[in-house]
C-alpha cells in the first residue's frame, strides 16, 4: 500500500513524494488525513537543520504531527470502526523514511492507541489539537501556576491565554515584539515589551522560543518568580547568574503533551469552554507542501498553516 507524504530529505530540502506503507497489523487502524497542521516551532528546526541531536532523527523524514483524518480500516477489538474521526500525532509507518513525526501523509498506518476519536465538526480546527495539548500540558498539574506574563502572541501564546482566562485566573500580559501579531486577543492585552514597566511578575512562559529574551525576563520576575520554557530552544540557555540570583529564579522546562492531556482539551474544546476559532490563518492543498512549508517558516503573517489531503490521491 503506497501514500502520497511530505518529505524532507534533508534541510531546506522538501518535496511530495510516493512512499510505502508498512502492511497494517491486525490490531491497526488505516487512517485517510484530511488536514494536518505544519508546526513552526520543532518542524522548522529540521527544515532548517537546527534541530540539536535528538532521539530517532534523521533524515529523509515525513514531517507533521498536528493531524486529523477518517478511519478507513479497523478491526472490531480496537473499539474504532470506519468512518470515525481522529486526532493523529503522527506515525512510523514509511518503508525508507524515519516517521518521527509522520503525520504529513495522504493515509497512514497506526496503533489505535496512538489516535484519539474527535468530533468530524471540527474540520481543520482539529489539527490544534496537539498546540492545545501543549498548552495544557505547560500549566496543568501539582505546583504549577498559571501565568500572569505569556511572551509571544503566536498560535501556542494565544492559547495559554485563552487557556489562563478558561481557568478563571486573572487575564494575562502578553509580550509581542511583531506589531503584526498583536492583535486578535480575546479578554488580555499584548503590548511590546518595551512599554511593559512591570517587574514584579510571578509567573513567566515564553512561548516565543528565542533565548535572547531570557535574561529580560528574569529582570522581570518578582523575588521566588518563576520563568517557564515552553518552547523548544535550539541554543544551549545561558542565564545571567547575579540577576537569577538575586531574585531567586525558579526555571522549568515544559515537555511534551500526554494523552490525558489531548483527552482533557478536547472535552474543553468540545463543551466550548476552549475556542480553536481565528488561529488557522493560511491553508494550502498538500500538493503545493514545499511552497506551503516555506511560506509558515518565514512569514510572520501566517500564524499557523493547514495542509488539505482531501483532494490528495
Amino acid at each position: 500500500m503506497d501514500t502520497t507524504a511530505v518529505l524532507l530529505k534533508g534541510p531546506r530540502d522538501l518535496e511530495v513524494d510516493v512512499l510505502t506503507l508498512t502492511a497494517p497489523g491486525a490490531e491497526d487502524l488505516v487512517v485517510d488525513i484530511q488536514h494536518s497542521g505544519i508546526s513552526t516551532g520543532t518542524e522548522k528546526l529540521f527544515w532548517s537543520g537546527d534541530m540539536p541531536p535528538f532521539p530517532g532523527m534523521g533524515y529523509p523524514l515525513v514531517p507533521g504531527y498536528e493531524a486529523v483524518g477518517e478511519v478507513v480500516e479497523a478491526a472490531p477489538s480496537t473499539g474504532y470502526r470506519p468512518g470515525d474521526h481522529v486526532f493523529v500525532p503522527g506515525a512510523n509507518c514509511y518503508d525508507g523514511a524515519f516517521g518521527l513525526f509522520g503525520g504529513a501523509a495522504a493515509r497512514l498506518v497506526t496503533a489505535p492507541d496512538r489516535v484519539t476519536r474527535i468530533d468530524a465538526g471540527l474540520g481543520a480546527q482539529g489539527a490544534l489539537l496537539a498546540l492545545a495539548a501543549t498548552a495544557r500540558h505547560t500549566m496543568a498539574g501539582l505546583n504549577k501556576s498559571v501565568p500572569d506574563l505569556i511572551v509571544g502572541h503566536g498560535v501556542l501564546g494565544r492559547l495559554l491565554a485563552r487557556l489562563t482566562i478558561a481557568a478563571g485566573a486573572p487575564a494575562p500580559m502578553v509580550w509581542e515584539i511583531d506589531p503584526s501579531r498583536r492583535g486578535g486577543a480575546e479578554g488580555y492585552e499584548v503590548i511590546a515589551p518595551e512599554d511593559d514597566p512591570r517587574k514584579d511578575y510571578m509567573s513567566v512562559y515564553d512561548a516565543s522560543g528565542s533565548m535572547d529574551v531570557l535574561n529580560d525576563l528574569v529582570s522581570r520576575i518578582g523575588k521566588g518568580g518563576e520563568v517557564v520554557l515552553a518552547g523548544f530552544y535550539k541554543e544551549p540557555i545561558r542565564i545571567d547568574f547575579p540577576m537569577a540570583f538575586m531574585k531567586e529564579a525558579r526555571f522549568r522546562v515544559a515537555a511534551e503533551w500526554t494523552h490525558d492531556d489531548l483527552a482533557a482539551t478536547r472535552a474543553l474544546v468540545e463543551s466550548g469552554t476552549l475556542s480553536l476559532g481565528g488561529l488557522i490563518t493560511d491553508e494550502a492543498s498538500a500538493k503545493d507542501a514545499p511552497q506551503a512549508y516555506q511560506r509558515a517558516f518565514t512569514d510572520p503573517a501566517c500564524l499557523k498553516m493547514i495542509l488539505n489531503w482531501k483532494d490528495v490521491a
